[in-house]
Formats: structure tokens, C-alpha cells, sequence
């Protein structure tokens, strides 16, 4: 089927999603849940050909998103379990007003309509945002890339036999599957087709999309994320912080990929930090952390000097550049510099200079003494997300089901002219 055919049959069963009642939109969900557990060894079989095709390829962290497992599996099942618990969006009331002629003019939330989504070689992704739109009212089409595929391809087969089962429209989740550029370019420019597009990968991708696209975006994904550890640290959690930002799980868009470092404890913290994410991971058989280092942290520590890129680089990979300042403001200087706007932290014990980080700190996720890895929809108590929403206009932050609506003004008289 061509992109433009899907495209088309989208459309079509966007009125049917778009008028289904909770209930309905729950069963199919549940459906579809049932559906991946039953269809598991096939997703796994169909997995396991896009790892042997994708091996020599792609970086071990990249091999590592791409991979399925059970239990994989039975968490995306359970993420789809989760949507189904959510509270339906479509048809709140955001707003009601009486005005004084007696129109009631209320503000409500409706369905975006097709929502395309073009993401990388993550299959968890298929399921989270068919999920996530469809409990939303739209119709779904999905896009990924070429590693994922075969993957993407058996998810998307047993989700479409449960929303049949619950009496909604297969067409109302498709899979493009044209895997070259041209598929992406299609979606990009498909005015009057795509309601909604959201590109969930790498720079590249983003930039393609946003620059590229004549439909609706929302840019999404990409975390050039930092942590400052001030002077008033406790350093033993910024080394539990740093540590667990940086490699906890260094592929996905809300690990750290800069540390910032205040100039009165460099000279103690940076050894210490080296001791944890480099000697003592080596020592232990895991990937050490390169450090990528300014001059003032290289007078301190041993590692790589800092490139001209390394500050706008999003790694993805265990890779860490770092950075000696003078304080908080110039802390907050470098990021507004160099942030793509995902997620940063402060760790700090000082009130004031926390206070003073997240105000002048423009990102959709502040942190005070936490990870920047609980930058999730899961975690924010939203059910899976559809992303990260990295600019400022409608939605910011992880993409729940209240994000993917928009709104209408419905308005009720009685006769009233005007």
C-alpha cells in the first residue's frame, strides 16, 4: 500500500475514532494489549531479524533500543493496559463561560484527527504511540526506521486485529512501508492528509522534520541535557545523580550528556566523579564513561580534551563533557548556549540558588536534586508518552493523551443574535 493510500484510509476512520465513547476506545486497547502478549513469539521472531540485519550497523546502545525480549514485550502490553486506564480527554470541558447574553461558550477538547509519527529503531515506540493517539480519538500512522521494521510490522498486525475486535476501523492504525527517505518526505508535506506530525529520533531527524515539513509539528526528542553541580553539593548524591543520568541508560534523550562543575569543588569533586563512572565501572566490567574535558576540568581530572562540538553533541553513547564555572548564572548562561531544551538539574543544598537555576532555566523539565531520567511520561504519571516536547507552543514536556488533543469552542444559545 502506498503512503498516499494510507494516508487517505486514515482519514477516513478518523470519524469513526473521533466518535467512539470511552468504553469502546478501553476495549480495543485492552484488545490490543491481549493481542501483542498472544502475537509475542512472532514480534520476537520478526525482532530477531532486525537485530541480525542491524548488527555491525549500529552502536551496542543503539542494539540495545532495538531489542525485544518477554518481558519487553509484556511491558509494552502493560503501557497499552495503562492508556486504557487513563482518563478519556476527548470532550472535556477546559473552560465553560456564561456570558451575560446567556451563550455558554465552552471550551472542549477534541481529537487532532490522523496524528503521523516518524520515529528510529525503537519497536517499544509503535505501540506507545498507537496507543496514546488512539485513546485520543485520532486515527495513527507510524513510520519507522528501516532496522525496526520487521518489528514494527508484527506490532502493528497484532494491534490492528484488536481494535477490529472492538468494532473500530483497522485503517485507524497503519504502518508506511516505504522505509527510504522518500515515505518521510511524504508525511512531511502531506497537507490536507496529516493532521498532526511528531518525529521522535535524532537531530537529524528533527531538523528534517521541522524544517522540511509543510503539515503541523510538534519537535519533540532530542536531549543536550545537563546537571550543574553547584559548591553547596552534597557531592555524594551528585555522584549518585551523575551516575544514574549518564549511565543508567546513556541511549535515550533524557541522559546527561554534560556535566557542569562550580570552580570551589572541581578540584575535589572531579577525581571522585572519575573514580565512579570510569575506574570503578572498568573495574567492574561495565562501559567506563569518557570524560570530555575544558581546561579547568582537565587541571583537575585526566580524560579527552572537550572538541568544538562536544557542548552541542548529543552522545547517546557513554560519553560525558564537562565544564568548570564560576557559578550558577553562568551555569545557566552555558545551557541557554548550548541546550536543545529537554531536561537539566541543579544539585544543590542551597534554597536560593536552586530557585534561582529553574528561573533561569528554560527547559521543559527543571530538576533540584533528581535525575534528569525521570523526564518520562510513565513516570509523570501521564501512561506512556509520545515524546518529549521540546519547544513552547502547545505542548511542552512529556506527550500524554491531554497533549495530543486540541480544543474547539463549542457555544450554546437560545436565539441570541448578534
Amino acid at each position: 500500500m502506498t503512503t498516499s493510500e494510507l494516508l487517505r484510509r486514515a482519514q477516513s476512520a478518523k470519524r469513526a475514532m473521533a466518535l467512539a465513547d470511552t468504553q469502546t476506545k478501553d476495549r480495543a486497547l485492552l484488545a490490543m494489549a491481549d493481542a501483542l502478549e498472544a502475537d509475542a513469539p512472532v514480534i520476537l521472531a520478526a525482532n530477531a531479524l532486525d537485530l541480525e540485519a542491524a548488527k555491525g550497523t549500529v552502536s551496542a546502545v543503539m542494539l540495545d533500543r532495538l531489542a525485544l525480549d518477554g518481558q519487553r514485550v509484556s511491558a509494552m502490553a502493560d503501557g497499552v493496559r495503562e492508556v486504557a486506564a487513563l482518563p478519556d480527554p476527548v470532550g472535556r470541558v477546559l473552560r465553560r463561560e456564561e456570558r451575560p447574553n446567556g451563550l455558554i461558550i465552552e471550551k472542549t477538547a477534541v481529537p487532532m484527527g490522523v496524528v503521523a509519527i516518524i520515529y528510529e529503531s525503537r519497536p517499544n515506540v509503535t505501540s506507545d504511540a498507537a496507543a496514546l493517539a488512539l485513546k485520543a480519538g485520532s486515527a495513527c500512522v507510524l513510520r519507522c526506521g528501516k532496522q525496526a521494521h520487521r518489528s514494527a510490522a508484527a506490532i502493528v498486525a497484532a494491534l490492528r486485529r484488536g481494535l477490529a475486535a472492538a468494532g473500530l476501523p483497522q485503517d485507524a492504525l497503519g504502518l508506511v512501508e516505504d522505509v527510504t527517505r522518500q515515505s518521510a518526505a511524504e508525511l512531511m508535506t502531506a497537507a490536507g492528509l496529516v493532521d498532526l506530525l511528531i518525529p521522535r529520533g535524532g537531530t537529524g531527524l528533527i531538523r528534517a522534520c521541522v524544517e522540511g515539513a509543510t503539515v503541523p509539528v510538534i519537535e519533540t526528542g532530542t536531549g543536550i541535557c545537563h546537571i550543574y553541580v553547584d559548591r553547596d553539593a552534597d557531592l555524594d548524591m551528585a555522584l549518585d545523580i551523575v551516575e544514574n543520568a549518564k549511565c543508567s541508560r546513556p541511549s535515550v534523550c533524557n541522559a546527561a550528556e554534560v556535566c557542569l562543575v562550580h570552580r570551589d569543588i572541581a578540584a575535589g569533586f572531579l577525581p571522585r566523579l572519575a573514580q565512579r563512572i570510569v575506574d570503578q565501572r572498568a573495574a567492574h566490567g561495565l562501559p567506563p564513561v569518557e570524560l570530555r574535558l575544558d581546561d579547568a576540568a582537565s587541571a583537575a581530572v585526566a580524560g579527552t580534551p572537550v572538541g568544538p562540538d562536544d557542548f552541542d553533541t548529543e552522545f547517546l553513547d557513554y560519553v560525558l563533557a564537562v565544564k568548570v564555572v564560576d557559578g550558577v548564572d553562568e551555569a545557566a548562561r552555558h545551557i541557554a548556549a548550548h541546550s536543545t531544551g529537554h531536561s537539566e538539574a541543579i544539585v544543590t543544598a542551597d534554597g536560593g540558588t536552586a530557585r534561582r537555576f529553574t528561573a533561569l532555566v528554560d527547559s521543559a523539565a527543571v530538576y533540584w536534586n533528581a535525575s534528569t531520567r525521570f523526564t518520562d511520561g510513565g513516570v509523570f504519571g501521564l501512561g506512556c508518552e509520545m515524546g518529549i516536547s521540546t519547544q513552547r507552543l502547545h505542548a511542552r514536556g512529556p506527550m500524554g493523551l491531554e497533549e495530543l488533543c486540541t480544543y474547539k469552542y463549542v457555544v450554546t444559545g437560545t436565539g441570541q443574535v448578534r
